[in-house]
C-alpha cells in the first residue's frame, strides 16, 4: 500500500527488505551493455557485415525521439488530460507517411552539400552565412538543455521513487545523492567515446545507431511489459474498461476534445521530428540509403502506434488503484511497486532508462557538433588562431572541442533540472523545447521554395521568434504565478506573456502562433528589404527547386593559390591521408591529374570547399578558404569574389547539364572508359528507382547493379548477365524487374574515347499492348 508521503509500505511500515543496491548494479549493467552494444556494432561495420540489417536499425534509431516524455509522460498526460498526449504521435506519423518526399529532399541535399547538423543546413541556405548557423546553433541549444534536463529529472525520479519503495524509513542512500548529476557525467563519457572519434561528421557512427536502435527495442519491451501486466495480472482488460467508464477522475480527464493545446502539439511534433538536432542527426546524417529511409517510412511510425497502444490502459489502472497519491507521470513504474511486482518495476526502470539515456547522448553528440562548426571555430579562424591556422593537425583541436562541449551541455541540462525543472511536469518541459526548436521552420522550410528567403530575412525571423518564446513560454515555465507573468511589466494588461495584446488563446497555442507568426514575417519582410548577394542566390538555387533557366557562363578564374595549398590546409582537419585520396578521386572524375604545384581554378575551389565543409561546417570551411585566399590575393574582397565565382561557376554548369538532360523521357547516365559514372539525369534513377548516393560522380556500373540485386529488382543471375552484356558496347537488354513488375529497355553506345552512354526506357506499356 502507499504511505501519507507516497512511500511504498508492506502495511506494517516497516518497508521491503529487498537491498535498494540492486538499482545500482541494474543501472550499471544496462548501461555497461550500451557500450558492448555500440563496441559490437562498430567491429560489424568495419568489417562490412552490418548492411544487410542497417535499413531495421535505421528505422528503430530514428525512436530516439520516443524519451522519457514518452516512456513516462504520456501516461501523466492520459491521466490528466485524456487523448492530448496522441498529438506529439501523430505529427511525426504523418510526416513519414505523407511528407516523406520533404524528408527524401532534406536527406538529398544535406548528402550533396556535406551537412552535418540542423544549423549548418540553414546557415547553408543563406549563403552558407556563419551568422545564421551560429544563431541556429544558439536557438538549438537553448530548445534542447530544458529537453536533458526532462530526462534527468525522469531519472532521478524513477530512482527517488524505487529508493523509497525499498527503503522507507532510512530514506536516500549515500550514492543516491545527486543521481542526476552522476547520469548526466555518464552519459557525456559515452558520448564521447562513441561519438566523437573523427573529426568527420559525415562519417556513420555504426556503433551509436546501434546502440540507439537496441535502447528503442528495451523502451518498447519494458512499457509493453507494464501494460500487458496491467491488462491481465491487475486488471482483466474488460473489467478495467468498465472502471474507467464509471470512475468520474477518468470521465473528467476525456471530456475536454480537441482544444487548442492539441492542435499547437501536433504541429510542433511534425515540426520537431526533422528539426530536433537529434532527430536531424538520426535521420539525415546517419542515412545511408534510400531504402533505409523506405523502410522507415512505416517501421518508424508502427513504432509509435505500437509504444501508445497500453498508455490509455496504465493511465486508467493508475488513476483507478493510486489516484493522485503518486505523480501520474510515475504511474508506469508505480503500479508495479504497489503490488510488490520488484522484477517488473525494475524492468519499467530500465525502460525509462533506455528512453533517457538514448536521447541524451544523441543530441549531446549533434548538439557538440554545432557548438564546434558554428561557434567556436569561426571565433578561432576570424581571431587566426594559430591551433587553427597553423601547421599543427587541426583535427585533435575540431574533437576536443566537441568533447568539452559535451560536457557543458549535460551539465547545462543538469543544472536547468535543478533550478528550474524540479516542479514542471514531463510534458510541459517537452513542448517547451519543441516551441523552442520550432523557430527554425520557417527559415528552413520557406527557404526550400522561396529563391528569395535571405539572410537577413533568416537572422530577423530567427532571434524576434526566440526572444518572443523566451518571452511567453519559458518566462512563465521558469516563474510561474509571479505577478510578472500574471499582471504584466508595470501592470500592462496587454503585455502579460500569456495573453499578449488581450488574446484569449491556450498558453501553449498562444506562445507558438505569435512566437512562429512573427518569425515568419521578419524572414519575409528582412529578406525583401535587400537584394541577395551573389553568394546566396547561389545557395537558394540549390537548395529550391528549378524550372527556369540558367543565366550566363562564367570565366574559369584562377586564385594564386595551388593545389598543394589546398591540400595542406584541408588536411589539418581531415587528415592528410583521406585528403589525398577525396583529391584523387575528384581528378579522376574531371578526367585530369592534379599536381600540387598547379594553379587551382575555380572547380578546384568549389570542390575544397565542399570537402572542408564535411569536418567543419559549411559555414567555417568557407572562412577557412577565404583567409587561405586572401593571404594570396591580397584583399578579403577579391578572395570572397573568387569564391561566389567558384561556387557560381560550379552551380552553372550542374544547371545546364540538369536542364539538358532533364528535358527527355528517358533516362540518360554516361560512364567513363572505368565504367564510371560522370553524368547522369534524374529519370535515370526514377525508373531504376536507384537511391540518392547512387548518383554521384564516380559510382561504378557494378554499384548500380547492386542496388537493383539489393532491392529485390533483379537476381544475381540477372545481374551478371547484364553487365556482361552492357559492358560491350553496342548493347541492347530488356529486363523484368521482380518487385516492382516494370519491364525496362537499356541501351548502351560506346564513346569516342572509352565509356559508354546508357539510356533507359520503360517499356512496360508498350510489351503489354503488343
Amino acid at each position: 500500500m502507499i504511505g501519507r508521503a507516497g512511500r511504498f509500505t508492506d502495511g506494517t511500515g516497516k518497508g521491503r527488505s529487498l537491498n535498494s543496491w540492486i538499482i545500482v548494479v541494474t543501472a550499471i549493467a544496462y548501461l555497461l551493455s550500451l557500450f558492448a552494444v555500440a563496441h559490437l556494432g562498430d567491429r560489424r561495420a568495419a568489417e562490412g557485415r552490418a548492411s544487410a540489417s542497417r535499413p531495421g536499425i535505421y528505422a528503430l534509431s530514428l525512436a530516439v525521439y520516443c524519451t522519457s516524455w514518452t516512456f513516462f509522460g504520456s501516461v501523466g498526460v492520459a491521466a490528466t488530460d485524456g487523448f492530448s498526449f496522441l498529438a506529439i504521435y501523430i505529427g511525426p506519423i504523418l510526416v513519414f507517411v505523407f511528407g516523406h518526399r520533404v524528408v527524401d529532399r532534406i536527406i538529398r541535399l544535406a548528402k550533396a552539400e556535406k551537412i552535418t547538423t540542423i544549423a549548418d543546413f540553414i546557415g547553408s541556405r543563406y549563403g552558407k552565412s556563419p551568422s545564421v548557423a551560429a544563431i541556429a546553433a544558439v536557438i538549438a541549444l537553448i530548445g534542447a538543455v530544458p529537453y536533458i534536463a526532462l530526462q534527468l529529472k525522469a531519472i532521478s525520479t524513477s530512482v527517488a521513487t524505487l529508493v523509497a519503495y525499498y527503503r522507507p524509513q532510512e530514506g536516500m542512500p549515500p550514492f543516491f545523492g545527486d543521481i542526476a548529476l552522476l547520469v548526466a557525467l555518464l552519459l557525456g563519457v559515452f558520448a564521447i567515446l562513441f561519438g566523437t572519434r573523427q573529426a568527420d561528421a559525415t562519417e556513420h557512427q555504426d556503433g551509436l545507431v546501434v546502440a540507439v536502435a537496441m535502447e528503442s527495442i528495451v523502451k518498447l519491451g519494458a512499457f509493453v511489459a507494464v501494460g500487458v501486466w496491467v491488462c491481465t495480472g491487475l486488471f482483466d482488460a474488460p473489467d478495467l474498461f468498465a472502471n474507467a467508464i464509471a470512475d468520474q477522475r477518468i470521465q473528467a480527464a476525456f471530456s475536454s476534445g480537441i482544444d487548442g493545446r492539441f492542435v499547437a502539439s501536433l504541429v510542433l511534433s511534425a515540426f520537431a521530428i526533422l528539426l530536433l538536432p537529434r532527430q536531424f542527426h538520426m535521420t539525415v546524417v546517419e542515412n545511408r540509403s534510400r531504402e533505409e529511409v523506405r523502410r522507415a517510412r512505416w517501421l518508424f511510425p508502427l513504432y509509435l502506434v505500437a509504444i501508445n497502444v497500453f498508455v490509455l490502459p496504465i493511465a486508467a489502472a493508475g488513476v483507478l488503484r493510486l489516484g493522485g497519491s503518486v505523480d501520474a507521470d510515475l504511474y508506469v513504474l508505480s503500479l508495479p511497486l504497489s503490488q510488490g511486482n520488484d522484477a517488473l518495476a525494475l524492468v519499467a526502470f530500465l525502460g525509462g532508462l533506455s528512453a533517457a539515456t538514448a536521447m541524451v547522448i544523441v543530441a549531446c553528440v549533434a548538439l557538440s557538433i554545432m557548438v564546434s562548426n558554428d561557434l567556436v571555430l569561426p571565433i578561432l579562424l576570424k581571431r587566426r588562431d594559430e591551433a587553427v591556422m597553423g601547421e599543427r593537425d587541426a583535427s585533435r583541436l575540431i574533437l576536443s572541442i566537441r568533447r568539452t562541449a559535451i560536457f557543458v551541455i549535460v551539465l547545462l541540462g543538469y543544472l536547468y533540472y535543478r533550478f528550474a525543472g524540479g516542479s514542471t511536469a514531463l510534458a510541459a518541459i517537452g513542448l517547451l523545447s519543441f516551441a523552442a526548436i520550432a523557430q527554425f521552420a520557417p527559415a528552413l522550410f520557406l527557404g526550400l521554395v522561396w529563391k528569395g528567403a535571405n539572410a537577413r530575412g533568416a537572422k530577423a525571423g530567427l532571434v524576434s521568434g526566440t526572444l518572443v518564446w523566451l518571452y511567453t513560454l519559458l518566462l512563465p515555465a521558469v516563474l510561474p504565478g509571479s505577478a510578472f507573468v500574471l499582471d504584466g511589466p508595470f501592470a500592462i494588461a496587454s503585455l502579460r506573456p500569456q495573453a499578449l495584446l488581450g488574446l484569449d488563446l491556450d498558453p501553449l497555442l498562444h506562445g507558438v502562433v505569435i512566437s512562429l507568426g512573427l518569425n515568419t514575417l521578419l524572414l519575409v519582410f528582412g529578406s525583401l528589404s535587400r537584394q541577395a548577394s551573389p553568394r546566396e542566390r547561389i545557395q537558394a538555387s540549390i537548395f529550391v527547386r528549378q524550372d527556369g533557366g540558367a543565366s550566363t557562363g562564367f570565366r574559369r578564374a584562377r586564385a594564386d593559390v595551388t593545389v598543394g595549398d589546398l591540400k595542406a590546409t584541408i588536411a589539418r582537419y581531415l587528415g592528410a591521408e583521406r585528403t589525398e585520396r577525396s583529391f584523387q578521386s575528384f581528378g579522376e572524375a574531371e578526367r585530369r591529374p592534379l599536381n600540387d604545384g598547379e594553379e587551382a581554378d575555380s572547380r578546384i575551389i568549389g570542390f575544397s570547399e565542399q570537402l572542408l565543409g564535411s569536418a567543419i561546417g559549411s559555414a567555417s570551411s568557407r572562412l577557412v578558404l577565404s583567409l587561405l585566399l586572401q593571404r594570396h590575393k591580397g584583399s578579403s574582397r577579391s578572395a570572397i569574389r573568387l569564391l561566389d565565382d567558384a561556387s557560381e561557376a560550379l552551380q552553372y554548369n550542374r544547371d545546364i547539364l540538369r536542364i539538358a538532360l532533364d528535358q527527355v523521357d528517358q533516362g540518360l547516365a554516361v560512364f567513363d572508359q572505368d565504367f564510371r559514372l560522370t553524368f547522369w539525369n534524374r529519370q535515370l534513377r526514377d525508373l531504376l528507382d536507384l537511391p540518392p548516393q547512387i548518383g554521384q560522380i564516380g559510382t561504378p556500373l557494378t554499384a548500380v547493379l547492386e542496388e537493383m540485386r539489393a532491392a529485390g529488382e533483379i537476381d544475381a543471375e540477372e545481374y551478371a548477365r547484364s553487365f556482361e552484356a552492357l559492358t560491350k558496347a553496342p548493347a541492347q537488354r530488356q529486363i523484368t524487374l521482380k518487385r516492382s513488375g516494370r519491364i525496362i529497355e537499356i541501351r548502351t553506345h560506346p564513346m569516342p574515347e572509352g565509356g559508354l552512354v546508357v539510356t533507359v526506357s520503360d517499356m512496360t506499356e508498350r510489351v503489354q499492348h503488343a
